[in-house]
């Protein structure tokens, strides 16, 4: 069916709305990944895991999860985010509360659409009219919505900038496997070619507005009279089952890299904000937004646990960042500013959340960075890192970020496990 032909069909996939699982699509012959540019084929010839050739980008596609415009979207979108997990309708009501409270919309779609435009201006800016497009995994615009229309705008050569800066598989893999669904579900033909940008978690334009909020938030915190031992820092992150941390990165690295990247860009944090302020800060790592069952462990402790647990320390005052968020949404002002912040006040707790880099320019000139290194095929060593872990791979390795409940997918952007394919 040639392209035009397959378009008919389309009112049937707006009714069905999120693409299914991909199952058909294959690598054309001598192809070493799904869907890959020509420099990121002929860096995985050779075995290589960063591409060093420029390539022409016609158009970039800025990825996130998506979430509810009204309160009609809010079980529709539940339904997508644990589609295949059998969740009843009750129980997905039990957990929407968040999203009922804020009129049923959710902050991420404001927040995504400004940053596509501001990514699409600073690109501009540079000299690369590159149009950028949005789209998310679990709601509307779905991603295999944007890249139909990125392909009959006349575009063939894609970049995926996922809004996740970690390892793992829901802010990783999955995002590969979304790209994947979608070439297939909207039938986009072969000459479509689709790359995936690296995880930025260490880039400066990631790392930079949390060392500055830190820095402000706790010498405001000083001029209001706390000292420097009544002071806890929380660095926090969204908890994921152990199994799945262990599953995260590369096995040949040692997996649980969704961990230890945190880890890495925690202490790039806290010893940049030690040498400004000129004090030690009392800190911790916690979790938070954990959903489940009971019965399975997940990364621990829990943000309100600890904080709990500190006025018995002798702390007065707690300040919050959120290292593993990009923006304001729903986990960060729910969980983080209502809940976290109640926790604080019910224990007598000064409490103050540094601001996720959202909004802040280094983040928009760093996306465009990242972009820049793979229009220009820049080397390794010329990429912006802060830790020794970066800067990370821009072609995954086979079996990275492995669903411990599911087989091995189809997916973009990586190298791809013996029989996945076939």
């Amino acid at each position: 069916m040639d392209y035009q032909a397959s378009q008919q069909t389309s009112a049937a996939l707006v009714a069905e709305r999120k693409a299914p699982r991909a199952t058909r699509i294959t690598r054309a012959p001598g192809e070493h990944i799904l869907a890959g540019s020509p420099a990121v084929q002929h860096a995985a010839a050779r075995g290589e895991h960063w591409v060093s050739e420029p390539t022409a980008y016609d158009a970039i596609v800025l990825a996130s999860f998506g979430g509810p415009n009204g309160q009609e979207d809010v079980l529709p979108f539940l339904r997508n985010v644990t589609a295949g997990r059998g969740i009843p309708d009750d129980r997905l009501e039990e957990v929407a509360v968040h999203y009922r409270l804020n009129g049923g919309s959710s902050p991420i779609n404001g927040q995504n659409a400004a940053l596509r435009a501001r990514l699409e201006s600073e690109l501009a800016r540079r000299g690369h009219n590159i149009p950028v497009y949005w789209g998310n995994r679990n709601w509307e615009p779905y991603i295999w919505e944007v890249v139909r229309d990125a392909y009959e705008d006349g575009h063939r050569t894609l970049l995926a900038v996922p809004t996740s800066a970690y390892s793992g598989y829901s802010s990783c893999r999955q995002y590969r496997e979304d790209f994947a669904d979608a070439l297939e579900y909207a039938q986009i033909p072969e000459d479509m070619r689709v790359d995936k940008l690296r995880e930025f978690f260490d880039h400066p334009g990631f790392v930079v507005p949390f060392i500055e909020g830190l820095a402000a938030v706790y010498t405001q915190m000083r001029e209001r009279g706390f000292a420097a031992e009544e002071i806890e820092v929380l660095f926090t992150t969204h908890s994921i089952p152990n199994r799945a941390n262990e599953l995260s990165g590369p096995h040949e690295l040692g997996g649980g890299l969704y961990l230890r990247q945190h880890e890495a860009v925690r202490d790039a944090i806290r010893s940049a904000v030690e040498e400004q302020v000129g004090a030690r800060l009392s800190w911790q790592m916690v979790f938070q937004s954990r959903s489940g069952p009971p019965h399975i462990p997940w990364l621990e402790p829990d943000i309100n646990d600890v904080i709990e647990t500190l006025p018995g320390r002798g702390r007065r005052a707690v300040v919050v960042v959120p290292i593993g968020f990009v923006s304001d949404h729903m986990e960060v002002l729910w969980d983080l500013d209502n809940e976290a912040r109640a926790t604080a006040q019910q224990c007598g707790l000064a409490f103050a959340r540094v601001s996720t880099p959202e909004e802040h320019p280094a983040f928009v000139a760093g996306l465009a960075d990242l972009v820049e290194e793979r229009l220009e095929g820049r080397p390794r060593a010329q990429r912006a890192h802060l830790t020794e872990m970066g800067p990370w791979f821009d072609l995954c390795p086979a079996h990275s970020c492995r669903n411990p409940h599911l087989p091995e997918l189809r997916a973009i952007g990586g190298f791809i496990g013996e029989g996945v394919d076939a």
